[in-house]
């Protein structure tokens, strides 16, 4: 039981992690990203339109497809971000108002989409692309230690990708010029301008990375719980992975840890639900635990939170 807790727990917390970075590259730059949960939609559609595309026509084998797939999600994830980007930065509009647009308009350009690319492409009347499930592996030696063994089994790819992404994610934050440019433009923006630093640019490509980095988690969830793309991948993860980010006070390390709480919450649950045999009804119950988790949180941290100190103004270089 410990070990399908550990292993399911981080193949769900790993996906909300690299969500919840593009969360903080966003708003660490000062724009408000509540539409993560559109873009993790968009890009798993974009990645999963290529790949069942490709298999189709060239008859290539959908598994041999992985990695593009994940590639492809980063980059629709990205184009769709523009959209956020180009509603806040260049037209300034209300950056909470465009996350909830972004969301809505996701869900319902993905479901009309794959319903009609079915029908038209691969004549079929579905609202999902049947990627299959992701193949696992185990590390030797290390899978063989006593309880921690367990986060070195039955691996998805993507985790391996994820972490690599992770750490250079930290690295270009936290040590590089763009990274120290990129957190000054979300605490003093008028600073930044005034040291001959395009505010905008800087800003739009912190929304891009996070567009990218939430089509690739919106791709692992696909492969790992749902098996195809379909409508239903908008399941909240993307506000989970944005009250991830906030728990971790817009720093990556403590957001890794507000992840791996929620992950395993959830796997904690259906490991509860098989000791206590509930019935298959409760499922539902279950996948509302990491939620309940977040409105403890909240009540418990709020108030240490500090985010960056212009996030969500509307900056104006005329004003300064």
């Amino acid at each position: 039981m410990i070990d399908t807790l550990i292993i399911d727990g981080l193949s769900f917390a790993l996906p909300l992690f690299i969500m919840a970075i593009g969360g903080i590259y966003s708003e660490r730059s000062g724009i408000t990203n509540l539409a993560l949960e559109g873009l993790q939609g968009f890009g798993a559609f974009f990645g999963a339109l290529w790949a069942v595309t490709i298999s189709y026509y060239f008859d290539i084998p959908i598994q041999k497809l992985y990695y593009l797939a994940l590639l492809l999600s980063m980059v629709g994830g990205m184009l769709f971000s523009m959209i956020h980007a180009l509603l806040c930065i260049k037209f300034k509009a209300n950056q909470v108002i465009s996350g909830v647009v972004i969301n809505i308009l996701s869900m319902a350009l993905t479901t009309f989409l794959t319903t009609q690319i079915n029908i038209v492409a691969f004549g079929e009347l579905s609202d999902k692309f049947q990627i299959g499930t992701s193949v696992r592996f185990t590390i030797p030696g290390l899978s063989k230690l006593p309880v921690l063994g367990a986060a070195f089994k039955n691996l998805y790819p993507f985790e391996i990708v994820i972490l690599f992404i992770a750490l250079i994610a930290a690295y270009v934050l936290n040590k590089t010029g763009f990274g120290l440019r990129l957190r000054a433009c979300g605490d003093n923006p008028h600073s930044v301008d005034a040291a001959g630093v395009d505010v905008y640019k800087v800003q739009f490509k912190a929304v891009l990375i996070s567009g990218a980095l939430s089509g690739l988690a919106g791709i692992c969830y696909t492969y790992s719980i749902l098996t195809h793309f379909s409508p239903s991948i908008y399941m909240g993860y993307g506000y989970l992975s944005i009250a991830a980010l906030i728990f971790g006070n817009w720093k990556i390390l403590p957001t890794l840890g507000a992840c791996l709480i929620f992950g395993f919450a959830r796997s904690g649950g259906y490991v509860l639900g098989q000791i206590l045999k509930m019935p298959s009804t409760f499922s539902d119950l279950i996948m509302t635990l990491p939620y309940v988790l977040t409105l403890l949180l909240l009540i418990f941290f709020s108030k240490s939170n500090r985010p960056p100190r212009a996030l969500g103004e509307i900056y104006d270089k005329g004003k300064r």
